[in-house]
């Protein structure tokens, strides 16, 4: 009834509308980022946290000196340009959907080091590109379907 190349088409189709329903089940809410990273001596590093309301985030950050300057959406957290030294630990939580941006620049001559769990949102761009995976294996089962068909004569 079905030939080798339509079995393996709708297996291939199948698994790749797995694959992309299970990235697009994953990418659903909330998704959280832990994140180790070291400033230079004299650099900067920004930061740009996309979240929803509801969303934890915590940052730690360990240098000799440091200069952090932080603006959460709404009422949220507001810190203009302050010199820190030796240790910072932020926790707050978005009061409401928006963007945190972060600037940490290293003002000693150690290393700034920064340990960060963030709660970010999906960019809903990867929405669409997980639809496009799935519409992907669709088109591969049909195109599949059709090495079955019966050929009319002269074909």
């Amino acid at each position: 009834m079905f030939t080798k190349r339509t079995i393996i088409g709708i297996i291939t189709g199948a698994v790749i509308i797995g694959i992309g329903v299970a990235a697009l089940v994953g990418s659903i809410g909330f998704q959280t980022l832990n994140i180790e990273e070291t400033i230079e001596s004299g650099k900067s590093l920004p930061y740009s946290i996309q979240a929803s309301a509801g969303a934890d985030q915590t940052m730690n950050i360990t240098g000799e000196r440091f200069v952090l300057s932080l603006a959460s959406p709404g009422q949220g957290i507001q810190i203009d340009e302050t010199q820190y030294e030796d240790k910072l630990e932020l926790q707050w939580v978005h009061e409401q959907d928006g963007t945190t941006e972060i600037r940490i620049q290293n003002t000693g001559m150690d290393e700034v080091v920064i340990h960060a769990v963030l709660e970010v949102t999906t960019d809903p761009i990867l929405f669409a590109y997980h639809f496009i995976v799935i519409t992907a294996g669709v088109v591969i089962i049909g195109f599949s379907m059709g090495f079955s068909i019966r050929k009319p004569k002269g074909f």
